[in-house]
């Protein structure tokens, strides 16, 4: 955990630095930690091994951080768990503090990582096409959710959902789904796109009324399929603002697109040596609209960008530079992409 600043060995028990225990098992609760994470977060705070069972869950955590161990200072909690400190030598005087607060952020994160679960059945019934509205409004109901309240649908894939879940806020609820996740939210911050972790892609579906999650879960994954074409698009794309482009993903299936000549066309330069770094100029090419701007995108000189676009005009058979040639190239390259990213 970032910003470790105590020193266990280091405090007084009075009531200031009880207040500064409590804090720091306060911000692992805030932040939602691991068990993992909260045994790892406690040893290095007490400078001590420490631990953490429960047989009930079959859970059995220990973390060493490099001290000796020694006799076991045990707390218990829920019904069957127990958390541990294991002091050589004397305890220190917040030791008791310590073991308290680990119990109680045990018996919290515990509990809400089975609600998790519980959470995690939920809203795959809510997503799912086949269910019947009475159990899709259930399901709604006990996630708090009202069937008839707006209500967005995300499709998240890559990195960490977990950050994406603390960005929408306490309300939101996911399942994993096959390589996606499903998060049902409230409200999407506008500034999402500034907030998602490194290597998330999000798409995002319209604010529909819960019983209609199913069609927001569809178009939220075809939002998603536009967030991979190339370096510097948008990790979040929001269906709403797709426009034309969602009629296009909508609509064309893989099949038609395998008649699109031009697609053909590129498939056949990318199976050529250094195919993919064709493309990748193509795509920053077609991002950018200039050869200098797009050499700088891909970190080439824009000599070897222009030797590129060349060569791909010969296979492809238009010119990039003649009137419609970047957009015929660009439609090429996203049905491409489409057929690649079905959804």
């Amino acid at each position: 955990m970032k910003g470790l600043l105590l020193r266990l060995s280091g405090l007084d028990a009075d009531a200031e630095n009880a207040v500064r225990v409590i804090g720091f098992f306060d911000r692992l609760i805030a932040g939602r930690a691991s068990p993992q994470a909260l045994v790892r977060a406690t040893a290095t705070l007490a400078e001590c091994p420490a631990g953490l069972a429960d047989p009930a869950r079959g859970i059995s955590l220990r973390s060493e951080p490099g001290a000796a161990a020694g006799e076991r200072a045990v707390r218990e909690f829920a019904e069957t768990g127990i958390v541990w400190l294991e002091r050589s030598g004397a305890p220190l005087p917040l030791d008791d503090i310590v073991l308290e607060r680990f119990a109680f952020a045990a018996t919290v994160l515990l509990e809400r990582e089975r609600g998790g679960r519980d959470d995690a059945a939920l809203v795959d019934l809510v997503v799912a096409a086949d269910a019947a509205e009475a159990e899709r409004s259930r399901a709604l109901r006990a996630m708090r959710f009202e069937p008839s309240a707006p209500l967005h649908v995300l499709a998240v894939a890559g990195g960490d959902a977990a950050a994406v879940l603390g960005v929408l806020g306490r309300d939101a609820r996911a399942a994993t789904l096959g390589h996606v996740h499903a998060v049902l939210a409230r409200d999407v911050p506008a500034d999402l796109e500034d907030r998602t972790p490194d290597g998330t892609r999000i798409g995002v579906g319209p604010a529909l009324p819960g019983a209609e999650a199913p069609d927001a879960w569809r178009l939220a994954r075809s939002a998603l399929r536009f967030t991979t074409l190339g370096d510097g698009l948008p990790s979040v794309v929001r269906h709403d603002r797709l426009g034309g482009l969602a009629a296009i993903a909508a609509r064309l299936r893989p099949e038609d697109i395998a008649l699109v000549a031009d697609v053909a066309a590129l498939d056949r330069l990318a199976a050529e040596p250094h195919g993919d770094d064709v493309l990748a100029v193509l795509v920053a090419f077609c991002a950018t609209g200039s050869t200098r701007k797009a050499a700088a995108r891909v970190h080439r000189h824009h000599s070897t960008i222009a030797a590129r676009l060349s060569h791909a005009e010969r296979r492809l058979g238009f010119s990039f530079h003649a009137p419609g040639g970047r957009l015929r190239l660009d439609l090429a390259l996203l049905l491409r992409h489409l057929r690649d990213e079905p959804g």
